[in-house]
């Protein structure tokens, strides 16, 4: 991994870091936030997972206003470090760590 590549993984981390510990406090299931990313194509290329503890879990979640919180809240850290996400609802999937 580049120095570049290593500064743009801890803007991620700690954006996400951010985004992670607000998200904990305000929804049940919600276990943590992950991401995959593509270092010479970022930030087009970030792709971040909010994971839940059950289908149930993350239903609930999505029926509600948590989606749009959640995207809210990304599109806002990342554009505080600077980073603008043009299209956030499409780089955010939603994820369970249990299939029940």
């Amino acid at each position: 991994m580049r120095k570049s590549d290593k500064k743009v993984d801890n803007l991620i981390r700690d954006v996400l870091t951010e985004v992670c510990e607000d998200t904990l406090k305000g929804y049940d299931g919600f276990l943590w936030v992950t991401h995959t990313v593509k270092f010479s194509s970022f930030p087009q290329s970030l792709e971040i997972v909010c994971v839940f503890e059950t289908n149930q879990d993350k239903e609930k979640f999505l029926v509600g206003e948590g989606r749009q919180h959640v995207s809210t809240t990304i599109q806002k850290a990342f554009n505080k470090a600077g980073v603008q996400l043009k299209n956030v609802g499409k780089q955010i999937s939603y994820d369970t760590q249990k299939k029940r």
